[in-house]
Formats: C-alpha cells, structure tokens, sequence
C-alpha cells in the first residue's frame, strides 16, 4: 500500500507512461535507422540508436513487420498532425503547404523497402496504404484548399494526383546521387502558383 498515490493507482500509470516513453523512443530510433540501412537493418542497430534493450524492443513489436508497420503508422500521424499546425503558424498557406509537402517528402525517403519488408503479409501492406490515404488526404486537399482561397494557387488540383506525382518523383533517388526531387518538387509546386500580377 506505501507504493501508492493517494489515488491508489500511480505505480501502473508510471509504468504505462514509461512503456510509452519507451515506445515512441524505439519508433524515433528505428525511422532513423531504416532511412541509412534500411528496414532489413538489424534490431540490435536499432536498440542501440534508441538506447534500450532488444527485449524492449520485442515486447513492443514481436516481429520486423510489427516494427516496420509500427514506424510507418507513427510517421503519417506526425506528418497529418503536421498540416493543420504549419497553417496556423506559417506566413501563408503556400508556405504551410510548401512546408508539408517537405515532410511528406521525407516520409517518402524513409518508406524504401516498405513494400518489401510487408511482402509476406499483403494483408497488413494494405490496410497500411489504406491508412495512409485516409490520413494523409484530407490534410492535403485542407492545405490546398486554404491555399487557393488566398489566392495563392489555381484551383482545380486534386490531393491525390499531387501526392501520387510527389511520390513518382522520388521514386528514382534510391539509384541515382545526381538526381534530386526535391528540385523537381519545387518545380511542380511553382507550376501550381497562380501567375504574380504587378
């Protein structure tokens, strides 16, 4: 009974925060890992980076699919929880959207080997692209919206075809050092700019 709160119940909610600390430590760590040696990276590599054991790992994500499912379903719900923050803090939609699409880009450049690593479970590869656009759309087509309201880009751009040409962009980073998306990214956006008049 000395161990308790007032409440009788702060030990388990120590824990339960705790586990959580732990939890979003290994996502962080296992993001970075996977961006310089991919999903297939060992899990002591990313037990290292995130400065825990290999069983905390395990406990939290019993399997590399777990894991791999885990960072991806972490990094679209900071880059949707990302749109709505930029527009109430950038200069000017375009720029929140200019912004966002710098973090979906990174998304992107993190997502190699995704495919391959949830090969084996086509099931979980699909309910994650699913989450993915329900996620990650909305936002889009928010931060289009409010840009085309101020006048800053022509109407008419859909969210998806944008995020779609945004990730055929990046698709040929991984073989190529000389060539760079995001320069055509910036390209593309300047082509959705409504002409400056003086």
């Amino acid at each position: 009974m000395a161990a308790e709160d007032p409440a009788g119940n702060a030990p388990s909610r120590s824990k339960r925060a705790d586990a959580q600390r732990n939890r979003e430590t290994v996502l962080t760590a296992a993001a970075e890992v996977f961006v310089t040696s991919g999903v297939d990276a060992p899990i002591r590599q990313i037990a290292a980076q995130a400065g825990v054991g290999m069983a905390t790992i395990y406990r939290h994500f019993p399997t590399r699919a777990d894991l791999v499912t885990a960072v991806y379903q972490h990094q679209i719900e900071a880059c949707a929880e990302a749109g709505p923050n930029l527009l109430a803090m950038a200069d000017s939609p375009l720029d929140a959207l200019h912004q966002w699409i710098d973090l979906f880009v990174d998304f992107l450049v993190t997502k190699h080997g995704l495919a391959d690593a949830l090969q084996s479970d086509s099931d979980r590869f699909a309910a994650l692209h699913a989450y993915f656009l329900d996620r990650l759309l909305p936002v889009c087509a928010h931060l289009l919206d409010a840009a085309v309201e101020a006048g800053d880009i022509r109407p008419g751009t859909q969210p998806y075809e944008l995020m779609r040409g945004i990730g055929n962009l990046c698709i040929g980073r991984d073989n190529d050092p000389r060539y760079d998306p995001r320069r055509l990214i910036a390209l593309l956006l300047q082509g959705l700019q409504r002409p400056q008049t003086s």
